[in-house]
């Protein structure tokens, strides 16, 4: 019986996240503000925080995604459970305008 109360303490902490997005360049200004928002609505209605966003502008990508040549990238830092990474990284690939994401957790 304990063993399960210290699995379920273990889940409400909250670890630190960094995500990367790979955007496609087609989206217009107000697709990729909105894709952005909904990525910060997901952590935060899930009890995460999100302490910086960094937009990084259109690059070149090192090998072409699909027919695209640039994406424009993303990068944000956040915490949030890890029971919600899963679920994150499902909704992101469902994602038409999102060429790719990687997320890492963070080791303190």
């Amino acid at each position: 019986m304990t063993s399960d109360k210290v699995v379920t303490e273990k889940d409400e902490q909250l670890r630190d996240y960094e995500l990367v997005l790979v955007i496609s360049p087609q989206v217009t200004e107000e697709e990729f503000e909105a894709t952005i928002a909904n990525v910060s609505r997901f952590i935060t209605e899930r009890g995460g925080t999100i302490s910086d966003i960094a937009r990084w502008g259109k690059r070149r990508l090192a090998y072409p995604i699909t027919r695209f040549v640039e994406g424009s990238y993303v990068l944000a830092r956040f915490k949030l459970r890890p029971a919600f990474g899963k679920e994150l990284e499902a909704n992101l690939r469902i994602s038409e305008d999102i060429l790719r994401h990687l997320l890492i957790r963070l080791d303190s």
